[in-house]
């Protein structure tokens, strides 16, 4: 006979394998749903453009900043990460990426942002390199799912320019 020790190890065991199981359907069925956010980013003004004692260049911007995200929701979702990204190229690097804003949403009734705000970060480039720089303002959505992995998401404004000389 088996002792009762085996028995509980043997029930465990199965449990955890059915709860692994059902993890992982519920992570695929959640990759069956495509969601179409609405982004409107769009900047109002330049508050200031100016350079800083030590060297740097620094931006303030007014933004507004209108998105419908309730279509990212599920009943897989915990929550979003939303962050609003200065994205430009200088002669040093590639690629720089500035968050300017950010929020959390936590519930589908709360995924609907209208927001008329500043940079809620500094836009600082290390260097004088933003004068009449074209640059990016990109929407990023970070889903985090209750089970299975975290996906991203991305809407594009291209083309602005800042002005050539400081403010």
């Amino acid at each position: 006979m088996h002792s009762f020790m085996f028995r509980a190890n043997a029930v465990l065991t199965f449990g955890v394998t059915v709860l692994a199981l059902l993890c992982c359907l519920a992570s695929v069925s959640d990759n069956l749903h495509h969601a179409k956010p609405s982004v409107d980013l769009q900047i109002l003004r330049l508050e200031s453009f100016q350079r800083l004692p030590n060297g740097n260049d620094e931006v303030k911007l007014v933004l507004n900043i209108t998105a419908d995200l309730q279509s990212l929701f599920t009943w897989n979702t915990k929550q979003l990460f939303v962050f609003v990204a200065a994205e430009y190229a200088t002669p040093k690097n590639v690629l720089n990426q500035i968050s300017l804003w950010d929020t959390i949403v936590e519930r589908k009734e709360n995924a609907t942002i209208a927001q008329l705000t500043r940079n809620k970060y500094s836009f600082v480039d290390q260097g004088n390199n933003l004068r009449g720089l074209n640059f990016n303002l990109t929407m990023y959505w970070n889903v985090m799912p209750l089970t299975g992995a975290m996906y991203t998401g991305k809407t594009v404004v291209p083309g602005l320019r800042l002005p050539q000389q400081y403010r």
